[in-house]
């Protein structure tokens, strides 16, 4: 799930002194030569969490930052196609149980290990351990359907699945599958949640240098780079500075001062609070939108006519709308619209309707009201406990409000418990909660897999059901995309009468990028790339 945005406004004079303060160390002022370093500003505050290690760690933070350390198999080039990176080529049997790669016999780590078959056999292996913990990861590698990685020679990989595993080539791309150097996995795998200098180590065109948590991480360029993806190229900046800035005003505040030289996870409401020569990029997140996930199989949500009536109940147009300034679009399907199998069809097909809401209530039973106008059955309120994970932006704080407010004029009561981390996972891994919130970023439909399987390690909603569990496992072997798109179709249209998950808006990177910046580029996540760039 992506990193939250801050919680609050810094008035203008507060903001400029923070700016300044945050990134003393790095810059004197927008005027000075910073020729050879780039500063980038990022909501970075859970890295320092345990979230340093992206084939561990779920927040989108941890593989925007370790893009440039970490390199894959394939990239994964804008129109979707795949180009060859630390694989030369790949062949896929018949049935697409076997992937065989061609890998480079050029490539070395930043500490001078050599990449070669066994470096991936490693690292793949580590991702599938138990003991590594790690969830996404492993579900992108196939999960169940894992079977082993084989080293054919030196410089041939072989990874080898149960059964067909359509995903595998996209999921090949990212930095969730991207490689550490073996000396480290043998030596320091248990620090690589934190992360640092000498631990941190990939192939990647930037070496992690130097690492502040909280503060700072900084990556030098790689010098021996010279296996950049196709198209891509290898940097021509020395120093890459990551700034840790939690608070959404100072990144907005140092982007258009020139003190930092682009920031990403902007909100909404202060895109047009970058001054100055800054440009903003807005690239809509692929996956699964910002939702809430109804737990169907504790509480009020056990009941299908509940959940359908919370749905119709929110005017999430007009919320979306006035709290997120027209940046983000209202949602309609559990897949976004840059999603590869996204329903169309379901575009304006279930708007708020209070009347609807209502009458579904009725002929649920919850006819009685208390004093409170929240309505009653058998002795019971119509109330459901919704858990959130701290720290919540105000905009997602705003939106909550005005879910709470609409369903409580349908006598539906949503208490909202903001929680740390321990507490929220206290319970949300016993599942005694009635609702929770998060968005999912992923190019390929099988994300769903993770959120509505059976065994799926977020099905937050609890769907238990053999016919989706078929679906999801129709999906995942077919490498069909028309066959693919039919089946994510079905499954998009199920959740629309089901109602296990409700799509709210579908989530934007914004990024502002200041005027020394050129050559920047962007992944299909919206994620920034630094192949190639340079500065003035």
């Amino acid at each position: 799930m992506p990193v939250p945005f801050a919680r609050r406004l810094l008035p203008i004079a507060a903001l400029a002194a923070a700016a300044a303060l945050a990134l003393s160390s790095c810059a004197s002022g927008p005027g000075d030569d910073r020729a050879g370093e780039i500063v980038w500003g990022v909501d970075g505050s859970l890295l320092s969490s345990g979230h340093m290690d992206p084939q561990v760690s779920q927040l989108d933070i941890s593989a925007m930052v370790q893009r440039s350390v970490l390199d894959s198999l394939v990239f994964q080039k804008p129109d979707g196609s795949f180009a060859p990176w630390l694989a030369t080529s790949w062949t896929v049997n018949e049935n697409s149980t076997a992937y065989t790669f061609e890998l480079r016999d050029d490539v070395t780590f930043h500490d001078g290990t050599p990449f070669d078959a066994t470096a991936v056999k490693t690292n793949f292996d580590r991702i599938m351990d138990p003991a590594t913990a790690s969830t996404q990861a492993a579900s992108m590698l196939g999960g169940p359907f894992y079977q082993a990685t084989e080293v054919v020679d030196p410089h041939t990989v072989t990874v080898r699945f149960s059964q067909p595993y359509a995903p595998f080539l996209q999921a090949a791309s990212t930095a969730q599958l991207g490689f550490y150097s073996p000396k480290v996995l043998a030596d320091h795998a248990d620090e690589l949640k934190a992360g640092g200098p000498g631990i941190t180590v990939g192939t990647g065109p930037y070496e992690l240098t130097g690492y502040t948590p909280d503060q700072e991480i900084v990556y030098t360029r790689n010098h021996d780079y010279a296996w950049a993806p196709e198209g891509q190229k290898a940097p021509e900046t020395e120093t890459l500075r990551v700034q840790i800035l939690p608070e959404a005003s100072v990144r907005a505040g140092v982007v258009s001062s020139g003190e930092a030289d682009l920031v990403s996870q902007l909100p909404p409401n202060l895109v047009s609070e970058v001054k100055g020569a800054a440009t903003v990029e807005t690239r809509e997140e692929p996956g699964l939108p910002y939702s809430l996930y109804l737990n169907e199989k504790y509480g009020v949500f056990a009941d299908e006519k509940v959940r359908q009536a919370f749905s119709r109940a929110i005017d999430i147009d007009t919320a979306v709308e006035k709290i997120f300034f027209g940046e983000f679009p209202r949602a309609w399907s559990v897949l976004g619209p840059t999603t590869p199998g996204y329903d169309s069809s379901l575009e304006g097909s279930w708007p708020v309707d209070p009347d609807l809401a209502n009458s579904l209530l009725d002929q649920a039973g919850w006819t009685q009201r208390d004093a409170d106008g929240i309505r009653m059955k058998d002795g019971q309120r119509l109330s459901a406990r919704w858990i959130a994970w701290t720290p919540v932006p105000d905009d997602r704080a705003a939106l909550a409000n005005a879910i709470q407010s609409d369903l409580k004029a349908v006598g539906f009561e949503v208490v909202r418990e903001v929680l740390e981390p321990g507490a929220y996972n206290e319970q949300y891994v016993p599942k005694t909660f009635d609702l929770t919130d998060w968005s999912f970023s992923g190019v390929d439909a099988d994300l769903l897999r993770s959120h509505l399987a059976s065994d799926g390690f977020q099905n937050a909603s609890q769907v238990s059901d053999p016919q989706i569990d078929a679906l999801l496992a129709k999906g995942v072997a077919s490498t069909d995309p028309a066959a693919r798109a039919a089946v994510y179709g079905e499954l998009q249209q199920w959740n629309a009468q089901h109602i296990a998950i409700v799509p709210l808006y579908v989530p934007a990177s914004i990024t502002a990028v200041g005027e020394r910046v050129s050559g920047l580029g962007f992944d299909l996540y919206g994620r920034p790339l630094f192949f190639g760039v340079s500065v003035k």
